[in-house]
């Protein structure tokens, strides 16, 4: 058959991405740096768009609150009512004859069918003991500019590594338990300008709900990432780990740390006799003290770093329960000036002209919506997030419950991907630390009595725990510590026991009862 050029005419369907659908979901994934940023290059854009200076009366001041009541108290549950609703109340929707040339369909459609609820108005849920309350704005949102694809963030800050972001890599590499996860960027975030930790162990205990114990021992772990010396809570231990680092804390270098007012005083005979060498040994220890460094952070003082302001605000409240709020700080305020739209549009003349004004407004509009949107989707994971570990925040790390993307997508009737975009580059400052969403997220284990199920993180706690209090003369194997674990209602194999003991570094019972001997 000979090929020759024919025409066809064939049906099909696609998914089509508009490009306002692309910023839309840019838009979500946004931190509220980014956001900050974006906002400012777009008041710079859009001739229409205006700052609000906060001088607008209150019914113009966004707020957005939840309230997370604990479920077992069934009279709060009952004062609530059976539906978690969001009302927004005096909206003034932008009444301008150009509003109505918006893509509504698709703006209906934004966060990839997420949304089942006939408008944004409406959130409806199952009986959670939540309240959400808002007050909208006139015209009155975060914006962004969804015009331009060249923006970039990096443009704007430095490209290197903070120490925040060198030490956080190798935590999430190095700590395989989220609740240890956790701690460790808790602990991350009171370091000071050297690079010490604050020797506050039992006021951390009581902020986190773990053990003293514990502590020390994910500082102990957290003293092993570079840079050496990192974590230490004063000059003498900064140097102890730096020297263990390179393998030269010895038993006379030890003695000489613990005597370190005899070398401020040059008392080289007693400190010989202490440490058990000669003064010239001594001497030279000194001097290798001397090249070690006593500011960790050193290396990274001169480094843009950009600092953490959550995204949603937590605190207790009255009888069991904990307020979620949205931070208003971090959602930059910007107005549609109407009267000078109204003006411009009717004092223009040339079509291409009234085609710029045009499209500026209704950018400006698709803007209002996609970031209101933005705020609520943050509102609900949260409140939803804050709702499943709500053991967590009351009693510790130890209670941070299994949770995955569905679980939330499915409370709030949206896709997980959107539940994704949210919980990451977001921030909740709570009573226990600033943690990002993504965080509370982790495995599960099923209950062998029909219970609740377990945390993976909880199980690897409560094997380390067994394991650290286990007798000399009574090691316990793999298949004993899941039998303790499926007395308590926990469903797991050998395997699975094994295989979060090596995650942990723990050694096989066989290993450890021949350390225990020797250390005998």
């Amino acid at each position: 058959m000979a090929i020759t050029p024919r025409l066809q005419l064939k049906q099909s369907q696609s998914l089509l991405m508009t490009p306002q659908l692309q910023q839309a979901i840019k838009l979500l994934q946004m931190s509220n740096i980014d956001l900050a940023a974006f906002v400012e290059n777009e008041l710079a854009e859009n001739p229409l768009l205006e700052r609000d200076d906060g001088n607008n009366n209150d019914k113009n001041n966004q707020v957005l609150e939840t309230e997370v009541y604990d479920k077992n108290n069934n009279a709060l549950n009952e004062d609530i009512g059976e539906i978690a609703s969001i009302e927004f109340k005096n909206t003034e929707s932008i009444t301008e004859e150009k509003a109505s040339s918006l893509d509504m369909e698709n703006y209906e459609n934004l966060w990839d069918s997420d949304l089942t609820a006939s408008s944004i108005n409406e959130v409806p849920n199952e009986d959670r003991g939540i309240t959400l309350t808002a007050t909208d704005t006139k015209n009155t949102i975060s914006n962004q500019q969804f015009e331009r694809n060249d923006y970039s963030i990096e443009n704007n800050i430095s490209q290197e590594v903070s120490l925040r972001e060198h030490l956080l890599g190798q935590i999430n590499i190095d700590f395989n338990l989220p609740s240890d996860k956790l701690v460790a960027i808790f602990l991350l975030d009171q370091l000071d300008e050297l690079g010490r930790l604050p020797n506050k162990i039992d006021d951390f205990s009581a902020t986190l709900g773990c053990s003293p114990k514990r502590l020390e021992d994910i500082i102990a772990k957290l003293q092993m990432l570079d840079p050496p010396g990192i974590f230490s809570r004063d000059l003498i231990e900064c140097w102890s780990v730096q020297l263990k680092d390179v393998d030269r804390f010895d038993p006379a270098m030890e003695k000489l740390l613990a005597n370190i007012d005899l070398v401020r005083d040059q008392n080289y005979s007693e400190l010989s006799s202490l440490c058990g060498v000669d003064i010239n040994d001594v001497k030279d220890m000194i001097k290798e003290l001397g090249t070690l460094n006593h500011r960790p952070a050193e290396a990274f003082e001169n480094i843009l770093v950009q600092p953490i302001i959550p995204d949603v605000l937590m605190r207790a409240g009255p009888s069991n329960s904990w307020i979620i709020e949205l931070n208003t700080d971090t959602l930059p305020r910007v107005l549609i000036n109407n009267q000078y739209y109204s003006r411009i549009s009717k004092s223009v003349r040339k079509k291409e002209d009234k085609q710029y004004i045009t499209d500026k407004f209704q950018v400006a509009n698709w803007l209002v919506k996609s970031l209101h949107q933005r705020a609520t989707t943050i509102l609900k994971v949260s409140t939803e997030i804050a709702l499943k570990q709500q053991n967590f925040f009351t009693y510790g790390v130890e209670y941070l419950k299994p949770l995955v993307l569905r679980d939330i997508a499915e409370e709030i009737e949206m896709h997980e991907s959107t539940v994704s975009r949210v919980t990451s580059n977001k921030y909740i400052h709570t009573p226990r630390g600033i943690y990002e969403l993504k965080y509370f997220f982790s495995a599960a284990i099923n209950s062998s009595i029909g219970g609740d199920a377990h945390s993976a993180e909880s199980v690897r706690y409560k094997i380390k725990s067994l394991i650290e209090n286990e007798l000399p003369d009574k090691i316990l194997s793999d298949d004993k510590i899941v039998n303790f674990l499926q007395g308590n209602g926990i469903d797991i194999a050998r395997r699975t026991v094994a295989k979060y003991r090596e995650s942990m570094g723990i050694s096989s019972s066989v290993q450890r009862r021949k350390e225990k001997q020797i250390n005998i």
